[in-house]
């Protein structure tokens, strides 16, 4: 069995969540700081924000299911180990790049815009389905990037 193929691979599926979970951890920080702001001074408000800081914990979900797949793919998870060679677990960890770097980035982002969110939820909490629509707009971005790497996973060749 080539170790350095297999190596990549799972490097690749670690990549994809520690990225996106550091990058959920930061969003997910930066919207419970502000949340904590308004709820300390209107308690009822806690759902509602609670809602924003949820949002930015899905990259960290998709970077996670990505290494679930990637794993199950290559058979780490399942017992039955495939031999990969360098150049398959090159493409595995090639794979796991764009939910890993656009986790990152988007999470931390989706966190600011929550975070604005909130500010919006604690003058004018009617409006806070208006704050959750513009949160959830970073969202598309970490989706197509989970969709891109789950593609690639399933179309390497072993």
């Amino acid at each position: 069995m080539n170790s350095i193929g297999l190596a990549l691979a799972i490097i690749g599926a670690s990549l994809a969540t520690l990225f996106a979970g550091i990058g959920s951890a930061k969003g997910v920080g930066l919207v419970g700081e502000a949340a904590a702001g308004v709820v300390s001074v209107d308690p009822d408000k806690f759902s509602k924000v609670l809602v924003l800081q949820l949002l930015p914990g899905t990259q960290g979900l998709y970077g996670l299911l990505t290494a679930i797949l990637m794993l199950s793919r290559i058979g780490v998870i399942g017992g039955n180990v495939t031999e990969l060679t360098v150049a398959q677990g090159l493409m595995f960890l090639g794979a796991s790049l764009p939910i890993a770097i656009v986790g990152l980035f988007s999470g931390i982002a989706q966190g600011r815009s929550a975070a604005a969110g909130v500010g919006i939820t604690a003058r004018k909490p009617e409006h806070n389905g208006k704050a959750i629509i513009m949160a959830a707009m970073v969202e598309t971005y970490a989706i197509l990037a989970l969709l891109v790497s789950i593609l690639l996973i399933y179309n390497i060749a072993i």
